[in-house]
């Protein structure tokens, strides 16, 4: 039954950081297989000079532990607690994917950052079975712990929704929002719930506990409007052509294509964006229906470029286009699209046509071996070497600046996976190798520069924080041996510390 009476639904995630980083994360490195038992996860930002906890879950919070503690205090009170580094943008990429989901039961659905959205409902409860049953359903397709609740605007089921109740009256203070300030003076005036607070002379509120007061409560009461802000979803960057007679002409085909890829560019330039996969979809006279779909390494706009690689997917193709008696429509669509903002050409224009060479050379290469098969390497924020990139296929790739050190000594670019092991002797235990013995062959140290020191990642581990559990420090040379070739190898522990010392040959220099 539809209703006229606005309806705003409310979804609280209080866990969403720490439940997407769980679902991400590696396994912790020195569990044993039979500690099956969970553990507190928190993640940390440095706020300072200090460590805090920027979220935690709910086996954190029945610990005793809060957002805002400092790392110390929380392993004093749970030492067995797991931390990861806090990523706010990850965090808004998964909320804006739940807002994007949420669309399934209303277009109305505002962003409540940063765990949180709003709902406006009204006249839509009966598609899904009344107000309940669509809260029930919205709840589980996002998949996260959350809370919900309803109200007749934004700000009332926003409070009811994060501080429990079905009253509003009922509410604590604390649902206004105010500051630290605010809310003790509210407290020590005896006024404890929203229903109190109500009971007061809008003008005496004001006086002593702010405008804010007032315009928060009065928008919780619903006697001032308060409006959400819907994030509209863009329009698809597509066109069609439909004929008034079949063409069958493979070459009256591409010409086609190429006019729709044209009004494409324009709607791309127009919005700063760049195309990284293109569809055709070819509708035959008789009902049957074909389909065309390329992917790029980089966003592209050029017509002309994606034309070249329509061709190289059509020459590729074990079943060639049949066009029957005729083709009477074609669609093109772009549904995934990147920023792409003008370039300023270079004077001599070199550089820019080695780039977008090697880009283009990317690009037929996945289309000639298939996507998955044309990879590229991509930064990762990881402390060790062999965890600091990554293998994706190049057409998921972005562009991102591969991070440099200024102060960081050269490495190489060839890498061991992992690091080999070698014989090593060397002139006192904590100094560098004289000779080693790699793959059977002995190799006389000339010259070694080192070391550098690179700590292991104690945050990745359930007792890094402990005396001992960090994981084992390593020290790394770079070695020419007398033939002139380089190498790069480390000592996997520090003398007095650990009584198994070993060493690793980690990589090749050019």
């Amino acid at each position: 039954m539809q209703t006229d009476e606005r309806l705003c639904l409310a979804l609280w995630f209080p866990f969403l950081a720490c439940e997407r980083m769980q679902a991400t994360m590696e396994p912790i490195s020195d569990r044993s297989p039979e500690a099956g038992a969970p553990e507190p996860l928190a993640l940390v930002a440095r706020v300072g000079n200090a460590l805090r906890l920027a979220a935690v879950d709910m086996l954190a919070v029945k610990q005793g532990l809060t957002t805002g503690m400092t790392l110390a205090d929380a392993r004093a009170r749970c030492p067995t607690l797991v931390t990861r580094p806090a990523d706010p943008v990850a965090d808004a990429q998964a909320l804006d994917r739940l807002l994007e989901a949420m669309r399934h039961f209303t277009p109305m659905v505002a962003l409540d950052a940063p765990d949180g959205l709003i709902l406006d409902i009204s006249g839509c409860g009966h598609l899904f079975g009344g107000p309940k049953a669509l809260a029930q359903q919205a709840r589980a397709m996002a998949g996260y712990a959350s809370r919900h609740a309803f109200g007749p605007n934004a700000m009332a089921a926003r409070a009811l929704a994060r501080h429990g109740g079905g009253d509003v009256a009922a509410l604590p203070v604390a649902a206004l929002e105010l500051d630290d300030g605010a809310l003790a003076a509210l407290r020590r005036a005896g006024l404890r719930s929203i229903g109190d607070l109500s009971q007061r002379p809008m003008g005496m509120i004001a006086a002593r506990f702010g405008e804010q007061a007032v315009t928060r409560l009065r928008q919780i009461l619903g006697e001032a409007p308060s409006p959400i802000a819907p994030r509209r979803p863009s329009a698809p960057i597509r066109a069609e052509a439909r004929f008034p007679e079949p063409i069958a002409r493979t070459e009256d085909v591409m010409d086609v294509i190429e006019d729709l890829l044209n009004q494409a560019a324009r709607q791309m330039e127009a919005r700063k964006l760049g195309g990284r996969r293109f569809v055709i979809r070819l509708l035959r006279s008789d009902g049957a229906r074909q389909g065309l779909a390329i992917e790029t390494g980089q966003p592209v706009r050029d017509p002309a470029v994606v034309l070249r690689l329509l061709r190289e997917r059509i020459d590729t193709m074990a079943d060639p286009l049949d066009p029957g008696f005729g083709f009477d429509a074609m669609l093109l669509a772009v549904p995934r699209v990147d920023p792409l903002a003008e370039r300023q050409q270079a004077m001599d224009g070199e550089a820019q046509v080695a780039e977008d060479g090697i880009v283009a050379l990317v690009d037929r290469l996945g289309i000639r071996l298939g996507p998955d098969n044309v990879r590229r390497l991509q930064p990762c924020d990881r402390h060790l070497p062999e965890g600091a990139q990554r293998l994706i296929p190049a057409t998921q790739s972005r562009q991102q600046p591969w991070p440099t050190a200024q102060d960081r000594p050269p490495r190489p670019l060839l890498l061991f996976d992992p690091p080999q092991p070698v014989a090593v002797i060397a002139g006192v235990p904590d100094g560098p190798p004289q000779r080693f013995r790699w793959r059977d062959r002995l190799h006389e140290v000339r010259l070694a520069e080192g070391p550098e020191r690179i700590a292991a990642e104690w945050w990745r581990r359930r007792d890094g924080h402990q005396p001992g559990g960090a994981g084992k420090t390593r020290d790394y040379y770079r070695i020419e041996d007398s033939d002139g070739r380089r190498y790069w190898m480390f000592r996997h522990g520090l003398f007095g510390e650990e009584t198994d010392i070993v060493w690793y040959l980690h990589g090749l220099f050019a």
